[in-house]
């Protein structure tokens, strides 16, 4: 039977914009590294297949004004993790995909093989202020900008051929010139020649994420769908696959029933506070129990699920001590084990390396 993989989303307080209320620090402790470190512990104990980070050049929404950039929190945490994969969004409209192939493949070798790159266009034009860079306004111009990017990144971690490097200390000979190759990527907006300066990545090609609707199905190893009922859900990632998705996970939020309060008073109670949840993404609040039943019935569509905890220190214990559980009980997940990669805990292969047969 295909693994089920468990992913969670460790952005800020929650998806709520109320989130921050309810967590269990003081809020001058959000971009503390313990705290960082210590939800990432705590996700990897429970035995999610990965974590993502949200990111953005601008302030995050919602009464939290501040974060970190998604890369350095995933790197930050790669040395006290060993099983989880580390999967920060990289924006594709604006950033350099020189150094965000470098930055990546770095986190690769950090991580000893369990980075990913969530890969996201950018819309809000303060944005291209930010970087210094003109706007990019049509939907068009961003969905080539994100082609682009993909295809560029990908080709430079490919630049190196596995076996570049020698180390040959007796000779005084550390790398094979013709093993390095060139890209020689010409775009509309930016042109990139290569190599890269950083060896090919432990596995190969970091996985790459991409939301339905926003990336090439057959450009991403993983397409996350998004859905507001089971139904729709299961519509979008047929759809994907007919676009040629390899794996496909749904983005799902969730809100457990704690000791105190059911799901529904705790979604009351954060509402109160003038904002709420508008995410499109199928909303779980019930009974752990419910819920992976939900998530079973999901299993039998899809290759995963995302989930956005609406309190990630209220709703990731429940996640951990009762829904993950119910899964693996049932079969469907498998703990990811030390020394596995993200792409071997996904079930996918080592790819080739495109440039090798030019050498």
């Amino acid at each position: 039977m295909p693994v089920f993989a468990v992913g969670i989303e460790l952005d800020g307080e929650g998806t709520h914009p109320a989130a921050w209320r309810r967590s269990s620090h003081r809020p001058d402790q959000l971009l503390a590294g313990k705290t960082v470190r210590d939800r990432v512990a705590a996700a990897e104990n429970a035995g999610f297949t990965f974590a993502t980070f949200d990111d953005s050049i601008l302030p995050p929404s919602g009464d939290v004004v501040g974060r970190i950039d998604a890369v350095s929190r995933a790197s930050y945490v790669a040395a006290t993790t060993s099983t989880i994969g580390l999967v920060p969004v990289v924006g594709t409209t604006y950033a350099e995909p020189f150094h965000t192939s470098s930055q990546l493949a770095t986190l690769d070798y950090s991580s000893r093989g369990r980075g990913g790159w969530l890969a996201v266009p950018v819309e809000d034009e303060a944005a291209a202020k930010a970087w210094g860079r003109a706007p990019v306004t049509t939907e068009s111009a961003r969905q080539q900008e994100q082609r682009d990017s993909v295809t560029v990144v990908a080709d430079l971690w490919d630049s190196w051929e596995d076996d570049a490097v020698v180390r040959d200390y007796l000779s005084g000979r550390f790398l094979e010139r013709d093993r390095l190759h060139y890209v020689n990527f010409e775009g509309d907006t930016f042109s990139v020649k290569g190599p890269a300066i950083v060896p090919r990545p432990p596995q190969g090609q970091l996985v790459v994420f991409g939301r339905y609707g926003e990336i090439d199905p057959r450009q991403a190893d993983v397409v996350l769908v998004s859905g507001d009922s089971v139904e729709a859900v299961t519509q979008s990632a047929a759809k994907a696959r007919d676009e040629g998705a390899s794996l496909v996970v749904a983005e799902v939020d969730v809100a457990f029933d704690t000791p105190n309060l059911s799901a529904a008073q705790r979604l009351i109670e954060l509402n109160s506070h003038g904002k709420a949840v508008d995410s499109g993404r199928l909303l779980l609040a019930a009974d752990p129990g419910e819920a992976a039943v939900v998530l079973r019935e999901l299993a039998g569509h899809l290759d995963g699920v995302h989930v956005h905890a609406l309190v990630i220190d209220e709703d990731l214990p429940v996640l951990a001590k009762f829904v993950l559980p119910a899964l693996s009980k049932a079969g469907l997940t498998r703990r990811p084990v030390p020394g596995s990669t993200l792409r071997g805990n996904l079930g996918l292969q080592r790819p080739a390396n495109r440039f090798a047969h030019s050498s």
